[in-house]
């Protein structure tokens, strides 16, 4: 390692791998991006879209139309971005990504031509293709034996920007009428802009970059893997139920007859409590296991959202999102901490978008065919019902990756 490289490290850790305040604040960059990448450009859109379909006319299969876009950009890079994180660092990927979610974001905010939206909403993915598997990769690298945690405390990002769109959408459309949903695009422009000044000023590649890329790495190896596709069938699952939940449970509330206002209270409930369970969720996995932490989470998470598709009334409604907040944060912490761990060092970025494919895939597919299920089979019940039979097969296959994991 070189002295440069050295002292990096060593202001970053502190003690017995313990986290230096720049090490704290790497991290805290990290989260905002995530924030940014992956509540504002992909989960947000379900809050926004009541209002925004209302606005322009859209019909339920248009608006899953509209998310398919978005999943289909991150589907179409998301390799891409992680190749080009491995030649030019996971930094640089990461400021390009936030710098395309920032002009999708505007974008959004002045236009109303469906084919526009459609270039718009593929940007946000492109965007977040490009920053949410590399930032997740850097901060695992300056920190690897407690990858877990680490990627938690990230992901509580993804808590905090739920509780900020949950009260801050309704209270635009209440405030601002049908101009509401644009000042919110906007807000989260400004918010994207200053999450890339953090990025540039906080955000390092680690010190172990340079080595490893002069390492061969061993994509074959990897893809065949049989703990890493395990995984990386796991994160499809989740990614076809959690996009589908985040485009259509707020909707579903609403039809179901709960106030805009009560459903963002329930939604900002949610992401209060994802914000301190998914570092727990992420230190557990450390501590007793990716396999055992993952089973638990996707049994609960198919609990609660088979409870609205019974019971679509307030009580069933607010079970659903408290179950939530407990219980998605903590299977991304866990899923990509996994699926670095029969991998080498240098392999886990490869290994990581590898997996992330996967629940591109899912994002890809889920919210269209929800789309169609609202509208031609039975509304949202048959909707989330089926989302339901997916996540029993989640169950599955939590119960093949103990059994599938070998370290090297």
């Amino acid at each position: 390692m070189a002295p440069e490289q050295a002292g990096t490290r060593a202001a970053i850790m502190s003690g017995n791998d313990g986290i230096s305040r720049r090490g704290w604040a790497m991290i805290a960059a990290g989260a905002l991006v995530i924030m940014v990448v992956v509540v504002f450009a992909r989960l947000a859109y379900g809050f926004i879209l009541p209002f925004m379909r209302a606005a322009l006319g859209l019909s339920y299969q248009q608006a899953g139309t509209l998310g398919t876009a978005s999943a289909l950009g991150y589907l179409v890079l998301i390799m891409v971005a992680g190749m080009a994180a491995a030649r030019w660092g996971g930094r640089a990927a990461v400021l390009c990504g936030v710098a395309m979610t920032a002009a999708g974001f505007s974008g959004l905010a002045l236009a109303s031509d469906y084919r526009m939206l459609m270039g718009l909403m593929a940007l946000l993915g492109f965007g977040t293709a490009f920053s949410y598997t590399p930032v997740i990769s850097l901060l695992a690298g300056w920190f690897p034996q407690r990858r877990g945690a680490v990627i938690g405390i990230a992901n509580s990002g993804v808590g905090l920007g739920l509780l900020i769109t949950g009260a801050l959408v309704p209270y635009l459309n209440t405030a601002l009428g049908e101009n509401g949903w644009r000042m919110a695009w906007a807000l989260f422009a400004a918010t994207a802009l200053m999450a890339l000044t953090a990025a540039f000023f906080l955000l390092r590649n680690p010190a172990s970059s340079s080595a490893a890329g002069k390492r061969q790495v061993d994509k074959a190896r990897v893809f065949r893997d049989r703990h890493v596709i395990t995984v990386g069938l796991l994160y499809g699952i989740v990614g076809i139920t959690y996009i589908v939940q985040a485009v259509f449970m707020y909707s579903f509330a609403l039809e179901a007859g709960l106030s805009a206002l009560t459903a963002g209270k329930l939604a900002a409930a949610s992401g209060i409590l994802s914000i301190f369970a998914s570092p727990c969720w992420g230190w557990l996995s450390d501590r007793y296991g990716r396999p055992a932490v993952l089973r638990i989470c996707v049994s609960l998470t198919l609990v609660a959202t088979l409870i609205p598709v019974i019971w679509p009334v307030l009580g069933g409604f607010a079970a659903h999102f408290l179950v939530v907040g407990c219980t998605l944060s903590g299977m991304f912490s866990a899923i990509l901490a996994a699926s670095t761990e029969t991998v080498a060092p240098h392999e886990a970025p490869l290994a990581v978008s590898f997996v992330t494919l996967f629940y591109a895939v899912g994002q890809f597919a889920g919210p269209a065919a929800a789309g169609l299920l609202i509208e031609h089979a039975g509304g949202f019940r048959a909707a989330f019902a089926a989302t339901c039979m997916v996540l029993a097969a989640g169950v599955v296959l939590t119960l093949r990756l103990g059994r599938s994991q070998a370290r090297p």
